[in-house]
């Protein structure tokens, strides 16, 4: 089962006709993820044939508008597209008080609930779990409280070798669920299968880390270390790194940096300043680091 990231927006501040602020849509595990949401993101959604009734969980990043502002329009699509199963927002402490405020002005009636999870942790904390994903926050460095979110498949079952195992009459299907599980299988005449002759090794667990807007930022190393894919703001080349670290962001080197350092498999830049047309300036930056870096393009698709 593979995982894919559709990345919707992903330009700082203004939208423009060919680009739109920052929003992603990770699909995981059959779970549907929607990352950060700035405005236009429904019409991005529909643009990518995106099904909106399979968005559970949406992660907000910061209250910064580019990040936040498409998400009182996409609540009050659900309600007008039949929606009647509870959505759950993560978000900064006050992202309820933002949109219920919004949904009351303007008489807004969902007819489901919205389940907020309010965030004011300094440290990485786990924020979501099920059979199969595990979701933590990545604390950032930004001009107000902002995380990045690191997505996590948890281990998978390992695969029957049905080779192997067809040469055994005593073993049936009701025993395939331990076996999978990784037990040994023993013979009504003691003798013990191990498991590794009757399972393969299963894919291993991919893993996406979100880092939306921030300096540069060591202390999210651990947390990022050995992720399949990074991505990461990058929003000045390095010769304006004194205006990143004003404004609360990072140049392309290092967010280049950041992914050597942390061993990520792919590093995907986002957040561009409208001041550059030729985004190609910040590959060729960042590979002078990090040579397996990409730029992002809206609506396609990148499996994980």
């Amino acid at each position: 089962m593979s995982t894919y990231l559709t990345i919707l927006g992903f330009n700082s501040a203004i939208p423009t006709i060919n680009s739109s602020p920052t929003a992603q849509l990770l699909e995981i595990e059959e779970r549907h993820f929607l990352i950060d949401c700035g405005e236009g993101t429904q019409v991005q959604l529909r643009k990518a044939k995106a099904r909106f009734s399979k968005i559970n969980h949406i992660f907000i990043s910061h209250l910064h508008g580019d990040h936040c502002f498409g998400l009182p329009g996409l609540i009050a699509s659900f309600r007008l597209l039949g929606r009647d199963t509870p959505i759950h927002v993560y978000g900064p402490k006050g992202i309820k008080k933002m949109l219920e405020t919004i949904f009351t002005i303007t008489e807004t009636h969902r007819g489901f609930d919205v389940i907020y999870h309010e965030l004011d942790k300094d440290s990485s904390e786990k924020i979501y779990e099920d059979s199969r994903v595990e979701v933590y926050t990545i604390p950032l460095d930004h001009r107000i409280y902002c995380n990045g979110y690191l997505f996590k498949e948890k281990p998978k079952d390992r695969h029957l070798n049905m080779k192997e195992i067809a040469k055994y009459s005593e073993i049936e299907s009701c025993d395939y669920h331990n076996i999978k599980a990784g037990k040994d299988f023993v013979l009504s005449d003691g003798y013990v299968l191990k498991n590794e002759i009757l399972t393969l090794d299963p894919a291993p667990p991919v893993s996406y880390a979100f880092c939306s807007d921030t300096r540069y930022l060591e202390t999210v190393l651990p947390i990022i270390k050995n992720v399949t894919v990074l991505y990461h703001e990058s929003t000045f080349l390095h010769d304006l790194k004194e205006m990143a670290d004003y404004t609360g962001h990072s140049t392309a080197l290092e967010a280049a940096t950041i992914a050597q350092k942390a061993e990520v498999g792919k590093l995907i830049l986002g957040h561009f300043s409208n001041r550059y047309g030729d985004l190609t300036v910040f590959t060729d930056e960042a590979r002078t680091i990090f040579p397996n870096t990409f730029l992002p393009k809206a609506l396609e698709s990148v499996k994980i």
